[in-house]
């Protein structure tokens, strides 16, 4: 997904309003299970961000005036090629465009705060997406990366998630029918941690590629 200048929405089939909904996963890496000193989820935990929040490479990720701490999440994601609804696992890969990376940037005060995660996760800027879409899924290997002004900060490979993409797909269609151009974001590693005016964050993925926004406070 190449930029295309500030606050002008990307090109592809990812960009800001066109998926009609972006489908998240929490704590769906067993690593980051056992940081949190958590229990592993018997069954994938969802919540949902919106199509307003979507930025494409390159683009800057905007703290909000007023708010205290704002994450940075490496995931993986899952684009949508067709629509499903009630799919099996062995089904879904027939679903998926493809594969690319994601911020799942959020206002941890706020999650703590409120105590559900639509506000925190939810402002303009908070869900960076990019590059395009590679069809191929990444091994089970690949290593899922956030990288902060040059230093490492998260890193797991696909093969620690709880529920695989294709789990993923299968048990959220039984839910709600998934658009083509719908985005599925898998959950983030261990290391989650603090963005700040300056920073520039990427998301690495295998396999898939690399996802960078600069980060700048409010206008």
């Amino acid at each position: 997904m190449a930029a295309t200048g500030p606050g002008v929405p990307p090109r592809g089939i990812i960009r800001q309003g066109t998926p009609s909904k972006i489908v998240a996963v929490g704590l769906n890496y067993r690593s980051h299970a056992r940081e949190l000193g958590m229990a592993v989820p018997r069954e994938p935990i969802l919540f949902l961000k919106p199509p307003s929040a979507v930025i494409g490479n390159g683009d800057a990720i905007e703290l909000p005036a007023g708010v205290g701490r704002v994450d940075y999440e490496a995931e993986l994601a899952v684009v949508i090629g067709k629509t499903a609804r009630g799919v099996t696992v062995d089904e879904a890969h027939e679903y998926i465009l493809g594969y690319i990376c994601a911020n799942d940037v959020t206002a941890r005060d706020l999650q703590e705060e409120d105590g559900q995660w639509t506000r925190a996760k939810s402002f303009d800027t908070f869900c960076p997406l990019g590059p395009e879409p590679e069809s191929a899924a990444p091994e089970s290997d690949a290593l899922v990366e956030l990288v902060l002004n040059g230093e490492v900060r998260q890193s797991a490979p696909v093969s620690d998630m709880i529920f695989s993409p294709t789990e993923l797909v299968a048990f959220i269609s039984s839910v709600m029918t998934l658009e083509r151009g719908d985005v599925i974001i898998t959950g983030t590693p261990p290391g989650v941690g603090l963005l700040t005016a300056g920073d520039r964050v990427t998301v690495r993925i295998g396999g898939v590629g690399e996802l960078s926004n600069f980060v700048s406070a409010a206008h």
